[in-house]
């Protein structure tokens, strides 16, 4: 885990302290998505919250919504419902369900504008994250 995890962690608790929370991380790769959650909900449960893991590899809206569902359902959680997967997680009809989204990249791929936190995994065990916004997107993005 590095600094990078425990510093989303550490805003993602500022802006949503308690009750049941709701977080995505997504990104091209499901995979990396997975390995980069995994590392992130490691920084939240050292910092002292109960966090729930789940993975859709297809990033489907119904097969997410019955997660969430699920979660929200169940009177006995009271943490954080971590998902990843694929872009589909923050597409159109599902981006709204979550308090908060980190989008995960490598390299020179386009970052999503929905995300609260941007991470570069190019280097899994050195992630860096990244400030971008609208400006940063080349003149083709949504062309």
């Amino acid at each position: 885990m590095t600094d990078v995890w425990a510093d989303i962690a550490t805003e993602f608790l500022h802006f949503y302290p308690r009750g049941r929370r709701l977080l995505a991380v997504a990104g091209a790769d499901a995979d990396r998505s997975r390995r980069a959650a995994d590392d992130l909900a490691a920084a939240l449960t050292k910092a002292g919250q109960q966090v729930i893991r789940e993975h859709s590899a297809e990033g489907d809206e119904s097969g997410v919504r019955a997660v969430v569902t699920t979660f929200r359902e169940d009177p006995t959680n009271d943490g954080i419902l971590l998902v990843s997967g694929p872009a589909g997680l923050l597409g159109e009809r599902t981006r709204g369900m979550w308090n908060y989204a980190v989008w995960q990249l490598a390299g020179d791929e386009p970052p999503h504008t929905v995300a609260g936190s941007i991470v570069d995994v190019s280097d899994p065990e050195h992630p860096v994250r990244r400030f971008a916004d609208y400006c940063s997107l080349p003149a083709s993005y949504g062309a």
